[in-house]
């Protein structure tokens, strides 16, 4: 499945609301976490006083000096632009650029008071420093980070009280998907919760609660949990007078709408591919896979000869599949189902302003593709993830069982 991660391309995509250091540490520990298939990039000419490619600079060791000349040493090392010839090599660089980010973050923190402007810039670089180290698997570096953030939960400072207990959220939830023990799950969404009704408005804490529950979601056998995460954040997320906050409530309505589906009706209308309305009692007794997808999307594109062959095996029997295109353009889309002969219904809808809106992929919280849903006979959800082998596995059960 692709993922709403950190990094998605700009159109077609689902915006996210900014981020604080911390939630870059959630997603992509132990879920998936690939980007929008999109055009790989043209080969970039360096400009002019820049190294190149495969010439990567050595970090130099942290010199002596005072809070401001450490922090303008940093500054300017951040500013370099590095051409490695390997991802290794950049990693290797990133990791010294960390390291001595902390060396310098320590050496500010032991020469400054906490009412010193430099004192909150410092707390800030040694835990992205900290966490950057994590994500390169130091433990000691994580561990550290866990513990200085816990340090700053009851500081003077509002923003950096909220990030230290943001982070020290992040490190309970980095435990609870590294071990993959849910039982901690309900306790961190309480936690959460509670952090989030002291402030409404905070999109920094109300992203982390989106990426929360989006982890839960995926989590195998968090799906329970991720309900009551998103049962619990919505009604608070509607308080706020945050406009993006707000957008990231109504989202929530519909990732609650979804996950409630099993065993429940799922609402299909919509206009075709050729402009006539979709007529869903024509799925009355049908066993039915609803595919959300897009022409664009390289998962969706690699699972259609595998839906391609259940259709030919069982649609005989009373199974259909109806496409929900989360296509932009509809020439594209027409051209594509044309040449890959694709013969269930496609349902499709010129998008209103930003993205691959679909009114049904609003109304059911879509938020990565493929989606697929297969229904049974009596119109009720089976399940919301019938992929791959999973697919062919239901569907030999429900025909076997109709004889």
């Amino acid at each position: 499945m692709l993922l709403l991660t950190l990094s998605v391309r700009a159109t077609p995509s689902l915006r996210l609301v900014p981020l604080s250091l911390g939630l870059i540490a959630i997603i992509g520990l132990t879920l998936p976490s690939l980007a929008w298939a999109q055009p790989a990039a043209p080969a970039e000419v360096p400009a002019a006083g820049e190294p190149p490619a495969g010439k990567m600079p050595k970090v130099p060791p942290l010199p002596n000096g005072t809070p401001e000349e450490l922090m303008a040493f940093i500054a300017e090392l951040k500013q370099n632009n590095p051409r490695p010839s390997s991802r290794e090599e950049m990693m290797v660089y990133m990791r010294d650029v960390a390291g001595v980010s902390v060396q310098a973050a320590n050496a500010i923190l032991g020469q400054v008071k906490p009412d010193n402007k430099l004192y909150d810039e410092a707390c800030k670089l040694k835990l992205e420093s900290l966490m950057m180290l994590g994500r390169f698997g130091d433990e000691k570096a994580a561990a550290e980070m866990a513990t200085f953030a816990k340090t700053l939960v009851n500081s003077p400072s509002p923003e950096l009280a909220k990030e230290g207990s943001r982070l020290v959220l992040v490190s309970e939830a980095q435990q609870i998907f590294s071990s993959g023990n849910l039982d901690g799950g309900p306790g961190l969404i309480q936690k959460t919760a509670a952090m989030l009704t002291a402030d409404p408005n905070d999109a920094q804490t109300a992203g982390l609660a989106m990426q929360l529950a989006g982890a839960f979601e995926q989590m195998p056998g968090g799906e329970k949990i991720a309900q009551g995460a998103y049962q619990a954040f919505g009604p608070i997320l509607a308080t706020s007078t945050n406009k993006r906050v707000q957008a990231m409530g109504d989202s929530f309505a519909g990732v609650l709408r979804r996950l409630s589906l099993p065993g429940h009706p799922m609402e299909i209308t919509g206009t075709l591919l050729s402009g006539a309305p979709f007529d869903a009692k024509s799925l009355t007794g049908k066993v039915v896979l609803v595919d959300f997808w897009a022409t664009w999307c390289g998962p969706c594109v690699a699972e259609i000869p595998n839906v391609l062959a259940a259709y030919e095996k069982y649609h005989a029997k009373g199974f259909e599949v109806v496409g929900i295109s989360l296509d932009e353009d509809r020439e594209t889309l027409q051209k594509f189902v044309t040449e890959q002969k694709i013969p269930w219904p496609i349902l499709y809808e010129k998008p209103a302003g930003e993205g691959w809106r679909h009114p049904l992929s609003t109304f059911y919280g879509i938020s990565g593709i493929p989606t697929v849903i297969l229904i049974g006979r009596d119109g009720n959800v089976i399940t919301l993830n019938a992929r791959g082998e999973k697919l062919g596995e239901q569907l030999a059960i429900l025909f076997k069982e109709a004889g």
